[in-house]
């Protein structure tokens, strides 16, 4: 339960001693009796204007001199517990019930200390029995009592008890809003959401500008799939927009719920209140990955790697950011850290083999895509990234059982059927890769090079009208690539429609004439970059017309060129290319590319 504090105090349960014409009786000498009986007042005395230095000294007397009184070591219990010397404080309290056991205020004094060690199973029995005896004296308890006792009952497992006492609470004191909002908790973590709601609303109303009511209602809308969630978490932060806790829930619960760009400034701003929070910094971490504001996220995690070495998640986390980055190196001291910590971790082990993928370490990877198998044997991801990894090893015999196990385990994912139906057809199994292309195709249509594949592989089944339609719909998706073209003209060949296969090799021709001078436009554009490093000007400017020499389309080689024109003070000339590189970048797909746009034909 959560809302307040404990209400039972032991100030408001023990009768203040030393009350005037107030006695001592018991066994023992006259002498020593009247000496505790004084000592008793004292001690009263002494509490009442908080010394309970004093007070705890004269109570030790009282307990000394006539140890068969109850009232001596319930007023000791009493300062002991004040101040913080809970276990002295139960042995004195047990002491005084030994002696007294029907004292209502000892038995709500004990049952709260155990609560405050920890123990609220031993604070059941007490709470029952003072309840139990109010009753029988036709009284009621306090609200503050039943309250606590709803709080042990819940702390161990019953929440319907515990709704019933705080039930009676609430009837007590229908206007106390923390006792609606406490029994929207209750209802909460039994999972009763309407009555949890109804709790929480009704906490707002009678206390509209309370935080933490709305945080709740927020957290049970969240579970009963309501839109308004966040907008109560919302408002809770308006209510209490300097408190650094509310903020780090309130942002991580909008993460929770897929609102990354709300959870933002949130996280940030909780950042902003407590600087040092590696909770802050970790969950804001998370939501800049996902918005891929990934360098951010990276500087995020470091510091809390550095300020919790042992943090296995946040390690896990930072290894799979720098391999977004393609810092694989880093990424790989980093996961194995977080393994040495988390050993049994699947997704360490996921994360550091993509890791070694991306450094060539095929072998690694494969190593650790096994491990994590053991951990997790029916994770079709695993078993598909563990054929790929053996594709690339160009070991068709381990990858294809591996392929087959995913597409069984995960029937709905495309991948691996492809893969199988590529394996298949490279080690000319055509009967089977046909059905396993066609089952991927099915699922993921936008695959042009699945339709090439299964052109060709159609082609040599001699199934050439499927050929032909396979490979024009390559074609339609891939328009820049010749290989299509150039299997559609040996079917068409095979078609006897030789008007038509010379067509399709000429384009072809076409395209990788048009490859070729991309690629030549690039290895010298790359070569003026270098030079224009080196501060050779004059050189670069000539790598750079050739570049756009070979392709004029070459955005970059006009930026560059742009670059060095301005190094050489050209500032109009410069401003052409910078146009021309603008144009060429800013075309769209529909555009006409045959021809130039107007800020390049001035060149």
């Amino acid at each position: 339960m959560c809302g307040h504090a404990a209400i039972a105090q032991y100030a408001q349960n023990t009768a203040s001693p030393g009350a005037p014409g107030q006695a001592l009786s018991g066994q023992g000498t006259p002498a020593s009796l009247r000496q505790a009986d004084a000592d008793y007042r004292e001690g009263g005395a002494a509490l009442n204007r908080n010394d309970l230095p004093v007070a705890e000294a004269k109570f030790k007397e009282v307990v000394r001199l006539a140890p068969s009184l109850e009232q001596g070591h319930a007023a000791l219990a009493a300062v002991l517990a004040r101040e913080g010397q809970t276990p002295a404080a139960i042995a004195e309290f047990q002491k005084a019930l030994a002696i007294k056991s029907n004292d209502t205020a000892v038995l709500l004094n004990l049952a709260t200390a155990y609560e405050q060690t920890g123990a609220p199973a031993k604070a059941l029995p007490l709470y029952a029995k003072a309840l139990e005896m109010a009753r029988a004296q036709k009284q009621s308890m306090k609200a503050e009592t039943l309250f606590a006792y709803a709080r042990a009952l819940a702390a161990t497992g019953q929440p319907a008890a515990a709704i019933a006492q705080m039930r009676e609470a609430v009837a007590q004191e229908p206007r106390n809003a923390e006792f609606h909002d406490d029994l929207g908790t209750l209802y909460a973590q039994a999972r009763d959401w309407p009555h949890a709601e109804q709790a929480y609303s009704e906490a707002i109303r009678l206390k509209p500008d309370s935080a933490t009511a709305h945080m709740h209602l927020g957290f049970v809308y969240q579970a009963e799939q309501k839109p308004e969630a966040a907008q109560e978490w919302l408002r809770a932060l308006k209510l209490e927009p300097e408190d650094a806790g509310l903020s780090l829930v309130v942002g991580k619960a909008l993460a929770d719920i897929g609102q990354d760009d709300q959870a933002a400034p949130v996280l940030e701003h909780a950042r902003k209140l407590e600087p040092k929070s590696t909770q802050a910094a970790y969950q804001l971490a998370l939501v800049l990955q996902r918005l891929d504001r990934t360098d951010e996220a990276i500087g995020l995690l470091k510091n809390v790697v550095e300020a919790e070495p042992k943090n296995a998640d946040a390690l896990i986390n930072l290894g799979l950011a720098l391999g977004q980055e393609h810092e694989a190196r880093d990424a790989v001291k980093y996961l194995q850290r977080a393994i040495a910590l988390q050993p049994e971790n699947m997704t360490a082990h996921q994360d550091l083999a993509a890791a070694y993928m991306q450094v060539n370490e095929t072998d690694a990877a494969i190593a650790e895509l096994q491990t994590a198998l053991k951990l997790a044997p029916d994770s079709a991801e695993l078993h598909y990234n563990l054929g790929a990894a053996y594709k690339i090893e160009d070991d068709a015999a381990h990858a294809i059982p591996e392929l087959e196990t995913a597409s069984k385990l995960d029937p709905t994912r495309y991948e691996p059927a492809y893969l199988l139906g590529v394996l298949y057809m490279q080690e000319a199994r055509y009967e089977e890769a046909a059905p396993k292309l066609e089952a991927s195709l099915k699922l993921h249509p936008q695959n042009g090079d699945g339709w090439a594949t299964l052109g060709s592989v159609y082609n040599k089944l001699d199934r050439l009208p499927e050929a032909v339609n396979a490979l024009r719909e390559a074609i339609r998706q891939l328009p820049d690539q010749a290989d299509p073209h150039l299997t559609l003209a040996v079917v068409l060949t095979k078609q006897q429609l030789t008007a038509e296969a010379a067509a399709e090799r000429k384009t072809a021709a076409n395209l990788m004439r048009v490859h070729m001078n991309f690629l030549s436009a690039e290895v010298a554009t790359n070569s003026g970059k270098s030079q224009l490093k080196a501060g050779k000007i004059d050189d670069a400017i000539v790598e750079f017309r050739n570049a756009i020499s070979f392709d004029a389309d070459y955005a970059e080689a006009h930026q560059e060129l742009a670059r060095a024109l301005e190094m050489q003070g050209k500032q109009a000339e410069a401003a052409q290319e910078h146009a021309c590189a603008a144009a060429l970048e800013g075309r769209s797909a529909s555009e006409d590319t045959t021809t130039q746009p107007e800020a390049c034909k001035r060149q």
